[in-house]
């Protein structure tokens, strides 16, 4: 007897600038791209990723408007929008559009195969104060388990990435909080970006039961960077106050021929990793390449496997910067494509000068 079941689909689209929504109105007029089941936008635009970035809220905001030329406005609010600053290298920008559909498919059964699962969440707006601590990371845990309720994942293990898009503090937000008489985590604005992707991190650890949550603490947060999630991507950004957050896992309650792998780079250039992925997903052979998304981190010790780097005594560029575009290149040479989304800033999001990445591939036959 045959059912419907849902299935993720996801469409990888090229964009000439920040506002560019044309090749996401083409697919509407195909009719290869139903909004009304988007779930999720990620984007890779080409600012500098820094606390005055504005190509991720302009982007957002030509999202948006696309959304609403083709929903309520109810609607595409529950749209989650994770912008990724900073194309640095070879890097492409990009949109990841995400769709939860239906399909006719047999009814869930023991031994049923897994496909692509997503679940969407959002979290309440943060306080100035709160962001860069424990109240960040526990708002982010709930959001999470939140998010694997809405993907009907049941167990932390069937979590193959969790990405998030978190705020940052601004000046303006500092003093506001100073006027009620609260401190901040960081007078510095960018060390407030650190911070919220570390805290961030953290909350997807203790969701996902990575680490001891008892181990987190506010002083730990941006310090020991021994605690860490191995699936979580967070970035930060000035368009939002709140978290916007997308689980991407595997369960066999959804069908469909996505599928998802994940690993751990031990340092910059680990591509065995990430090639191992490759290869359990199928790829090249019965599975086609879809997207990679990747954490690049400069390690603090300044060293990459015996040898120095200088990435984080460059006054000139951020080694925010300098990261994803070196790992960009690494993980572009596996994938065939520059069209990847590699984020900076790791914060306890792998070990340090490592970082988590995710591979979505398309099988055949399915």
């Amino acid at each position: 007897m045959s059912a419907t079941r849902p299935a993720a689909r996801l469409h990888r689209v090229s964009a000439r600038a920040p506002d560019d929504v044309e090749g996401l109105e083409r697919l509407v007029t195909q009719g290869a791209l139903d909004p009304s089941a988007i779930v999720a936008i990620l984007g890779k635009t080409e600012g500098n990723g820094c606390v005055n970035d504005f190509t991720r809220g302009f982007a957002t905001r030509a999202l948006k408007d696309f959304l609403l030329r083709h929903m309520g406005a109810a609607e595409a609010r529950d749209v989650v929008m994770v912008m990724s600053g900073g194309t640095e290298g070879a890097l492409s920008p990009h949109w990841l559009v995400f769709e939860r559909i239906e399909m006719a498919g047999e009814p869930v059964h023991d031994g049923a195969p897994a496909a692509l699962a997503l679940g969407a969440a959002r979290t309440c707006d943060l306080r100035p104060e709160e962001i860069g601590t424990m109240a960040q990371a526990r708002i982010v845990r709930d959001g999470v388990l939140h998010a694997m309720a809405d993907a009907g994942i049941n167990g932390p293990a069937d979590v193959h990435f969790v990405q998030i898009k978190c705020p940052l503090l601004t000046s303006a937000r500092i003093a506001e909080a100073v006027a009620r008489g609260q401190a901040c985590a960081a007078s510095d604005t960018l060390k407030s970006m650190g911070l919220s992707r570390g805290a961030s991190a953290l909350g997807v650890a203790m969701a996902l039961r990575e680490i001891d949550e008892d181990a987190v603490t506010d002083d730990a947060i941006g310090k020991d960077m021994s605690l860490f999630s191995g699936r979580a991507s967070t970035s930060a950004g000035v368009e939002l106050l709140g978290h916007e957050i997308l689980v991407m896992g595997m369960s066999s309650a959804w069908t469909g021929p996505l599928a998802i792998g994940h690993a751990v780079m031990a340092d910059m250039i680990d591509g065995q990793s990430v090639a191992a992925v490759f290869a359990g997903l199928g790829i090249p052979g019965h599975a086609r390449f879809e997207a990679l998304l990747a954490k690049a981190e400069a390690a603090r010790s300044g060293m990459v496997r015996g040898a120095r780097h200088t990435m984080n005594d460059d006054s000139d560029i951020s080694a925010t910067r300098h990261a994803p575009a070196f790992v960009g290149g690494v993980l572009a040479g596996l994938a065939g494509t520059t069209e990847l989304f590699v984020s900076g800033g790791a914060e306890h999001q792998g070990p340090d000068g490592g970082g988590p990445v995710a591979v979505i591939a398309r099988r055949s036959g399915l």
